[in-house]
């Protein structure tokens, strides 16, 4: 069996059902173990105190923001490639979950940094990035929503995921490019100094499970409902030719 049958849309619907279930049951299981873990059952830390705990919100949103984006650019390669409708619909599906995972990212970022920094902006590299990152969020959703042919919107959208690929690689790397940037490095690091201590590493882990699998299952959602749509739409189309 070839691996694009999955992307049939009948056969979409059939084998997400199960896995959105399960997804939406981890999801809310990792979350619950990781904040309540998080939050209430380790310590402060010795320079930023209780502020410390925003990480269990922070880091996941950013990964997820981040992810989110690299995922719609897979599907919309795939679309423009393979011309699969089901992809081009899952990469629309992402971008209002990436940007609500951003504006969690830059709100939480905001909250940490003012007792660190001493202010809520600062435009420091990886901000920047990300702010940027969030106006290509805005301007994807918004290029779908103002164009009335499906297949030409998912064309114009797919550029523009493309484009805006850079500031997402910017976003993961720019304390890597610029070290003068206020930003601290990586919380989860393949170089054991550079990560979090584990007594936050191990709920932080956790959260971003939950935040990984919340993904997974507001998409696989909402392109489900963009299936449903499509269908809806060609109905109407039909019956109105009728």
């Amino acid at each position: 069996m070839s691996l694009w049958e999955f992307a049939n849309p009948k056969k979409f619907m059939g084998w997400t059902a199960p896995v959105l279930r399960w997804c939406c049951a981890l999801s809310a299981a990792c979350l619950l173990v990781g904040l309540v873990w998080g939050f209430f059952f380790t310590p402060d830390d010795f320079r930023q105190g209780s502020t410390v705990k925003i990480i269990y919100l922070h880091v996941p949103a950013a990964m997820m923001a981040i992810n989110a984006w690299v995922m719609m650019l897979v599907a919309s390669l795939i679309w423009v490639i393979r011309r699969h409708h089901v992809s081009a619909l899952a990469a629309r599906a992402a971008a209002p979950v990436g940007l609500t995972m951003t504006l969690i990212a830059l709100f939480t970022g905001a909250i940490w940094g003012q007792p660190m920094w001493g202010t809520y902006w600062a435009w420091d590299p990886r901000l920047t990035s990300f702010l940027i990152l969030f106006l290509f969020y805005l301007g994807y959703i918004a290029l779908w929503e103002a164009i009335e042919d499906p297949d030409t919107a998912a064309d114009l959208t797919s550029v523009l995921c493309m484009v805006g690929s850079v500031f997402a690689i910017l976003s993961r790397y720019a304390v890597n490019f610029w070290n003068q940037g206020l930003h601290q490095g990586a919380s989860l690091s393949l170089d054991k100094e550079e990560n979090v201590a584990d007594v936050f590493w191990f709920p932080l882990l956790a959260c971003i499970a939950g935040f990984v699998l919340l993904f997974v299952a507001l998409v696989l959602m909402r392109t489900r409902t963009e299936i449903r749509a499509r269908r809806i739409r060609a109905l109407q189309a039909r019956a109105n030719r009728a």
